[in-house]
Parts: C-alpha cells; structure tokens; sequence
C-alpha cells in the first residue's frame, strides 16, 4: 500500500527569506565565478572595474558592500517585519536589484554571467509576486 505524502504549506516569510538566500548565492557565485576571466583580473591589478572603467578605491569598495548588504539584511526582514513593511520592502527592494541587474547585463558577453544575473533576475521576480500576492485575512 502506497501512502500518499503530506505537502505542508509554507509561511511567506520563510519563502522570501528562501528566495533571498538564493539570490545571494547566485550573485556571490557570478562574481567569484569572474574571477577565473584574464579581463577581470587584469582590471583589479590595475585597480579598475574591467567593464565600466570605475576605479577600485575606498568609496567603491563601500557602495559594491552596501549593494550587497541591502539584500543580505532582506533575508533578516523577510523573516522579522511586520506583513505591511514586509511586503512593500521585499517589493520595492526587489524589483531595485532587477533594474539593477539589467544595467550590468548590456554588452555581457560571458554566458555564465548572462545565465547568472537572468537567474537572478528571475529569484527577483519571485520574491516580487510572493510579495504582491501576499496572503490577506
């Protein structure tokens, strides 16, 4: 006799904070993954960002931090604000890094890269309908 498996629901919270764990490691893995390209690693000897020409510096190195805390701290939100905050947070907060994403991608020629900030940008969109759709009593 073949017992059916019992499928549990899952509280949006723990969904989001899902769906944001796993945007931060694809976007760690995308950028260490650059690591391994001549042209990145030509440009940090040389103290710049390859592809745009920004300069590695102080001021740099604290905005690409901030970038990266923002959705590091979401994961901590998704699972503590209120539904209200929580779901305008994870909206607005996603949808930033899915234009921001965007930008990066023009004139990307890496596939791993491509593939990398397209499933970003698709974790992105998940964490934005999770959020719109959220449950209401």
């Amino acid at each position: 006799m073949i017992r059916e498996l019992t499928d549990t629901r899952i509280d949006v919270k723990v969904v989001l904070c899902g769906l944001w764990v796993a945007t931060l490691f694809v976007f760690a893995y995308v950028d260490i993954f650059g690591f391994f390209r001549k042209d990145v690693i030509n440009g940090v000897l040389a103290g710049r960002v390859s592809s745009t020409g920004f300069t590695i510096d102080q001021m740099f190195l604290l905005l690409t931090t901030c970038y990266v805390v923002v959705p590091a701290l979401m994961v901590v939100v998704s699972l503590v604000a209120r539904a209200r905050v929580n779901r305008l947070a994870n909206i607005v907060v996603s949808l930033f890094y899915v234009v921001t994403a965007a930008v990066t991608i023009v004139g990307e020629t890496w596939i791993y890269y491509i593939a990398g900030i397209v499933v970003m940008t698709l974790l992105m969109l998940a964490i934005t309908r999770v959020a719109w759709t959220w449950p209401r009593s």
